[in-house]
Parts: C-alpha cells; structure tokens; sequence
C-alpha cells in the first residue's frame, strides 16, 4: 500500500483521545514556555505566538500526525529524566512552536524567525520527519526504552543501509578480480577526479590522461567497461547509523526482515522504501558534543562550582564573542576547521544571529559565489546594504541584505508575490532541486503576484533572479540556529571553564591517539597544564585537580577496565599507594598484570610515589613476587582456618629500590610514547617551536584544510618509513612526520629521495616542503626538499631585519655592525630599524654587496654586539617546483618502523 500511512499509535490511559492527549500536552508544555519567555522579554507579543500555535495544533490534527509527535516527545523525556542529555533540536522542527512547547525542541520559533511550513507543509501531506540527537553513551539506552514501549522487536526495527559501489572503490574491486596489480589500480583510481559523488562516464570526460589509458590500454579499457556496469550497485548491507522504524502493527506484515550481526532486528528495505510503504522512520543520532557538554557541567559540579543552565546563559556574553572573534574555537561544535576560524576572525560575530548566520556561510555554495565576502563587508560597513524594493529591508536586515536562508527565500515570496508560506516551500523546494520546468512556473507566478502589488515589474524580475541564484545555496535556518546553539553552549563553556572543558573533549577522545595529541597541544597553547595519569589521582577519565586536567587510566595502552576498576576499587577502600610495593601487595594481580605496571610506570603514573621511573621498571619483576608472596599467604586457608592466636603476621622482607640514575629525557619522552601513543610531559620538538612556527605555513592538524596542489612546508620527526623500488628499480620513500598535532605522510620520489635520504632518521627533526595531495583518503605531502630542524634559518630566510636603537649607537658600533656583516655575504636581503625615542622608527635596506647568509654565529655576533636581540629572520614562501613526478608503481623492499 503507497497510499496510506501506518502510524504507530500513542498509548496512555489518560481515557482521552490522542488528538485530545497531544492538544493537553500541547498547551501544558506551552504555558511552561510562556514564563520563560515572559521572564526574558516581559513585552513580548503573545498574541502572535497564540496564534501561531493554534494554527499549528490545527494543522497537525488535519495531517493526523498528533500520535506522531507525542511519540517523539515521549522518548525525549524518557532519555531527559535518565541522564541523556538530549540536543535542542535539528532540521526544520525547529521550525515547530508545538515541537518547542512538547520539549521536542529547545529554540523559541518566533524569536528567531522560523516558518513552521519549512518543517510542515498543509498543501502537500507527506512524512514529519524529527531527526533527534542524543549523547552518544545514552542513545542506546533510548532506543531500548522505544523497543520495549512499543512492542519491541516485532513492532520496532532499525533500517538496512547498502554501501553502494562509488567510482574510485568499484575501480578497485573489479582490478582486484582481474588480477590486474595493486599498484596499477590505486594509479587508475586516483586518476578520477576528487569530486564528490562524480561518475565513470564524468571521471572520463573530466580527466583526459584516464580517457587516453582506456584508448591505448586493452586491460584498462576491460576494466572500465565492466565498472561501467557495477558502478552504482550496492556491495554490502550494514545497520544505518540513525534509522529505525516504528509499526501500528508487525513490522513482518509490512517488510521482510533480518537479524544483525549483533542479533538486532533490521529491515530489509532501506530508508527510502520504508517511507514509500508508509511506514513512519524515526531518527536517533548520537552527537559527541552532547556527551562533552555534559562531561563538562559535570567537572564544574565536581570542583564545587555551580554549573551554567545552558538553556538560560547571557546570549550576549563578551567573554563568549571575544573568543569566537579571536578564533579560539578549537573544541568547538560546528567552528573548529581552520578555514572556520579564519572566517571567524574576518566576521568577529557579536550576537547570536551572526553565530546562526556562520554555520550557514561555511559551505562550498555560499564561499564559492561570493557571498562570504559580500556578508563580511557588509556587516563591517565596508560594502553598502542596498534593497531593490523597501519590502526586503525587515526580511534581509538580519543578513546585511544576504539572501543566506530559504526561510527568506520564502518570506520574500509572500511579502512580495503573496505566496502562502505552502506555496512558498514548494518555491524554495523548486530552487534547491534546480528544476528548470517548475522555476519557470514560479517565475510567471512570483511576477504575476508582484504585478498584483503594484510593484515594478523590473525589480521583482531581478528580485527573482537573486532568488534563483542564491536561493540555490539557501540553507535551513531551523536547523542552522538549533546548531549555532549547540556552538554558542560549547564556546560558552571554553570561554568560562576552559580547564573543564579541556577535560571533556579529551575524555570524548579517549580512543583516539590524533584526537588527545590535538586537545592536548590546544591544551599547552593556552597554558593548560596536562598532567599524566596517577595511580592515586586517575580515574577512568580525564579529570580536573587544582585547574589542571588529570589523564585518566584507560588512555593508557594494556591497561583495561578490569585492571583500571581493580585499582580504583582497591584505592577508594584502603587508601593511596605509597611506593609500587605497596601498590602489588594490595592489587589484585590476576587483573593487574606485568604488562600493565610497564605501561603505568612508563607513562609516569607512578612518579608520585617519589622514586625514579628507571628505578621502578628495574624492580618490577621483584615488586610482583613481593606482591603474589604476600597475596598468596592472605589467601591460605590456614591463615584464617588453623591460626590459633587469631591473625597470623607476614614476615616477607621487602626488596630495595635499585640506586640507579633516572632515564635521560630523550628515553623518557620515548617510553612515555610508547605507553601512550603521544607524549604528555614534554614533546622533542619543544626546542624547535619558534623555528617550526616561523618557517612552516601547516601541521598535522591544518594539513587537512589546504587546497590541492598548494605548496606546503611542514615539521616535525620521522617516526617510521618503507622503501620500496619503482619498476625502474630505483628507490623511493613513504615518510611518516610527527609533530605536535598528529601526523602527515610524505611521498619521496626517486630524484628527491637520493638527495635527502640521510636525514630520514628515526627521531629526527626535519623540515619538509612539497605539494599537497589530497583525495579520498586524506592528505599526502609530495616531498621536494628536506631541511635539518636546526638548518631552517639559513635555508628558509628571505630577509634579515636588525633593530638599531640610536640613543645608544655612536659611529664606531656601526662600523663593527657592518664589519660583521660583510663577514657573513649569502642572499638574503638586510634591512636595518633604526630606532630613536620619541620620533618615528626609520627603515634601510642594506644594499646589494651586503646581502646576508644567516647562521647562528652571525645571530650571535650582532646580538652581542647590540646588547639585545637585535636580529629577526622572515621566512621565504614555499614555493612548488615547476616539474612534478609521477610513481608507476613498485615492490617492496624494506620497512623501517620506530
């Protein structure tokens, strides 16, 4: 049946109908609402929002969707009042003043400009659909409480999802059934363009090196004819990740259906046929940042401190706005990519409707056309605010006369054609979709409208055109302002409890190693002091002592929860642990193995015992038969059994702590890594931080945002590489580079290879520059040139500035300032600041004969001679050379691992 609906019907034993229910709940939750609203803005129209929700109570009931939404309301409150912290709302509900007054959305609709019609359209009756997130550790405990309220696993499924064979994988597979190498395949596949869901047909034309490979190769041209055929099909089912359906009866009388691998119920249609049958799908996504917002409130608590109502914070916090204006958003939901901070930076948001009005600049539609830059000069007065007609001056203000939302789109389609607001989403469905038949429809309709409001007809022609064109890039406002909340909640909270913060984000990153080493040198950079896990301070995760973030146990590598719960267990019982003797006389040892104590000694968790980590892993193997002696005798039966003067004590000697040195920092940071997967105490490259930020233009954390094909010069220590031979025979390189963020892989061909090959050492601090490349798997770095850490300065600078302060400079120190230099001729231009109080600084440029090479010895000359840091080195542009290499494919030779 693709005609009718199958609601899945509320159940309560109220005695009334559920039109009756859901209007009760309805005006119950919204009379709640009032005295919030009441009490922020004691003058607002409440005959507007009457209004609004009558209308919208009759147009739920007209749709017969009453049930629909008293379910949903009724798993929200399930997973509010057990602890899951719930979202405040996502999509067009927002749009909802009945979904904000069940609590299913936290955003008052009127305050922020939202059309119901967005979410539900009256003129055209189709599914609601109210995509919910949930903290990611609660979600499952929601679903459970839906399964076993609505008749469980015959009621209720989740949704099959096919993975659909895409261009650059059916490439792959078919080669691999072909038997064709791996080599020449990963070629052929990463000769399609990196452009999102491009096909076969569109790679070939896009591309003409692969249209000339499948003209000139028999093999190639096999393999593409057959991926022509597979393109598209699905290659395997999982569960989806959201999706599950809810039935008014057996779900088995509708679809057929199947047992996941971990034995849930899911169907065998995907999303798209279950909606087609009639069936109603409900969304349950688990977001991460829920789970740190909560993280958060709950380390505020536990300092003592009262925690924010995040529902009710100052939506007009300067602390709040600097942060976001300086970029700081690092942790932050929605505005931590490098390319969102810059945009940050040139926007400097100061209200809530410029946070809204980020989340929905920052897509491809919107950067490409222009409409950043014209919304940034706008709102700064750089670029004037013009409006065609005076009727678009209320509906565009908010966006310094942008069209940015489809909810504009569809408010100017009524203020100036009369649209319905259902008309008007047809409109704005018609202009995301780019249907040349039915835009060409509305345009005789909106100007129709227009003629009608005796407006002129040459402006709303070029009105409609604005429309079309940007209207075509519209984003949700709903969902956009229910995001910005969600943002403006996380950077509220790393505004006024950083530390806290901190906390959160790395225990959400627990399991992985990239995600700490990010949090943790965001951590360091604000002057966060991280500290590493502690028998007598960790717990499971991380936590705050004294405005410092304490690593909890299970970042710990072979440390597991039995181990961890056996620690802490023992520890809340009996107290701290004194030395590691103690500690393996008192833990269970069955659970608290010889390779979790390396681990644990290894990562410092137990320095605050007070001896040498050397100390402790060379009497380790003794500290664990001291431990099980102990443990054994407690355990015989006859201590408690046969004793006959009541206990019996234990005359165990315990062994000395060996008198050795502790290790050197070299080692320690090494086994720390090892223990880990980062380092905590300190990092190799610390000595090298002004030359890395002077003379690099990305890291491991930025790497991701650059353009491809730009030039890149990036630093850090190798941690492991392969060599392996072109069909040439000659070698070439996989480099993995580690620094302070994570780390980058970095291609050395055959010519760059030979060149640099000695200083591809383990550990050691290199500088790379080369060309970003980028596809479906991330970022690589095509190496062209390597420089030694500490050979930066004089390979990289383009410039030598020195600072003369006149006051104390006579003839003679000018003579010795440019005895030394000409001691020092290279290519570097000199320029020299002189300095006299009270008067303007004045700039020379050295000339020609006196151009420079820098080198510490030259440094230390002027510096010296001067009395202060005089000298200041600017960096040279990473700059591509002009021929790239291509890699035809090889075997492996050898592997090199840290």
């Amino acid at each position: 049946d693709f005609n009718s609906y199958h609601f899945p019907q509320f159940s309560s034993d109220s005695g009334l109908t559920t039109e009756e229910l859901f209007e009760k709940e309805v005006r119950k939750g919204y009379e709640k609402r009032l005295k919030q609203i009441r009490a922020k803005n004691p003058d607002f129209d409440q005959a507007a929002y009457d209004e609004r929700l009558n209308y919208e109570i009759k147009i739920i009931n007209d749709m017969k969707f009453p049930s629909y939404f008293l379910i949903v309301a009724d798993f929200i409150r399930f997973g509010k009042e057990n602890n899951v912290p719930v979202g405040p709302g996502r999509g067009s509900a927002a749009g909802s003043m009945v979904a904000y007054s069940l609590s299913i959305t936290d955003l008052d609709p009127i305050e922020h400009g939202l059309i119901f019609e967005r979410f539900l359209n009256p003129a055209r009756i189709s599914m609601p659909d109210i995509d919910v997130d949930f903290c990611i550790n609660g979600r499952e405990k929601v679903f459970k409480y839906v399964v076993d309220r609505y008749g469980g696993g015959e009621f209720v499924a989740q949704i099959i999802t096919f993975g659909k064979l895409k261009t650059r994988a059916v490439i792959r597979d078919v080669g691999r059934a072909l038997d064709i190498p791996l080599s020449e395949v990963d070629a052929i596949a990463k000769m399609v363009p990196d452009v999102l869901n491009i096909s076969l047909d569109k790679a070939l034309e896009q591309e003409p090196k692969l249209m000339d490979l499948v003209e000139k190769d028999p093999k190639v041209a096999k393999l593409i004819n057959i991926c022509r055929v597979l393109e598209g099909l699905p290659r395997h089912a999982s569960t989806h990740a959201a999706g599950v359906v809810i039935g008014d009866k057996k779900l088995v009388e509708y679809l057929p259906l199947y047992k996941g691998k971990k034995g849930e119920v899911v169907t065998q249609f995907d999303m798209k046929r279950v909606e087609q049958i009639g069936l109603v799908k409900f969304d349950f996504l688990g977001l991460r940042n829920l789970t740190v917002i909560e993280n958060t409130l709950q380390l505020i608590r536990g300092q003592g401190k009262t925690a924010p109502d995040l529902l009710d914070i100052d939506f007009k916090d300067a602390d709040t706005y600097k942060l976001l204006s300086s970029g700081n958003t690092t942790g932050v939901f929605q505005l931590e990519s490098s390319g969102m901070k810059d945009l940050l930076v040139r926007l400097k948001p100061e209200c809530f409707d410029d946070v809204t009005a980020l989340v929905a600049l920052y897509r491809p539609g919107p950067l490409d056309s222009g409409m950043v830059d014209d919304y940034v000069e706008r709102k700064h007065g750089r670029e004037p605010i013009e409006y065609l007609l005076p009727e678009l001056g209320p509906i565009l203000k908010e966006t310094y006369g942008v069209i940015l939302y489809q909810e504009q789109v569809m408010k100017i389609a009524g203020a100036l054609a009369s649209y319905s607001m259902a008309e008007a989403d047809e409109l704005r469905k018609a202009m995301g979709k780019k249907d040349v038949g039915l835009m060409a429809k509305h345009r005789a309709l909106f100007i129709e409208g227009a003629k009608n409001n005796n407006l002129p007809m040459d402006k709303a022609e070029k009105i409609f055109d604005l429309m079309e064109k940007f209207g075509g890039y519209g984003f949700n406002k709903s969902h956009s302002a229910a995001y910005a909340l969600i943002a403006y909640q996380t950077a509220y909270l790393k505004a006024h409890y950083p530390v806290e913060f901190m906390a959160a984000l790395l225990t959400s990153e627990m399991n992985s190693i990239d995600g700490v080493v990010k949090y943790i040198a965001e951590c360091r950079s604000h002057s966060i002091e991280v500290l590493p896990p502690d028998i007598n301070e960790s717990i499971v995760a991380f936590t705050v002592s004294n405005s410092k973030i304490r690593f909890g146990l299970v970042a710990v590598k072979n440390v597991g929860e039995g181990a961890i719960e056996a620690i802490i267990e023992e520890r809340e019982k009996n107290g701290p642990f004194p030395s590691l003797f103690a500690f393996c006389e008192r833990v269970d040892l069955r659970k608290v193995n010889k390779r979790v104590l390396e681990s644990l000694i290894k990562c410092g968790a137990f320095d605050s015992t007070g001896h040498f980590r050397s100390q402790m892993m060379a009497s380790l193997e003794d500290a664990l038969d001291y431990g099980q002696t102990i443990q054994r005798e407690k355990a015989d039966k006859q201590m408690s059994l046969f004793d006959m003067g009541g206990e019996k004590s234990l005359n165990i000697n315990k062994p000395a702590m060996p008198d050795i040195r502790e290790w050197g920092e070299k080692e320690r940071l090494n086994l720390e890594k090892e223990a880990l997967g980062f380092y905590i105490s300190g990092h190799p490259l610390d000595q090298y931080s002004e030359i890395i930020s002077k003379y690099t233009n990305a890291n491991a954390l930025t790497i991701g945002e650059v353009k491809d094909k730009s030039a890149v010069r990036i630093g850090g220590t190798v941690s492991s590489w392969k060599v392996i031979r072109t069909k040439k025979g000659d070698p070439m390189a996989f480099v993995n580079l580690e620094d302070m963020h994570g780390a980058v892989e970095a291609v050395f061909f055959p010519n760059v290879y030979e060149e640099v090959s000695q200083f591809l050492i383990n550990d050691f601090p290199i500088l790379i520059q080369g060309e970003a490349q980028k596809d479906e798997k991330g970022v690589k770095l095509l190496a062209e040139s390597v420089v030694p850490m500490d050979k930066a300065e004089e390979t990289w600078t383009a410039s030598v500035h020195i600072e003369v302060n006149l006051e104390n400079a006579d003839k003679t120190l000018l003579e010795q300032l440019h005895t030394i230099l000409k001691a020092y001729p290279g290519s570097c231009s000199g320029y020299l600041h002189l300095l006299v109080p009270g008067s303007m600084e004045t700039v020379l440029q050295l000339p020609e004969e006196l151009k420079l090479t820098v080198s510490e010895g030259m440094i230390r000359e002027v510096n010296g001679l001067l009395g202060y840091p005089a000298v200041d080195t600017r960096c040279s542009e990473a700059i591509l050379a002009p021929k790239k290499k291509s890699f035809q494919g090889g075997k492996k030779q050898k592997l090199h691992v840290a």
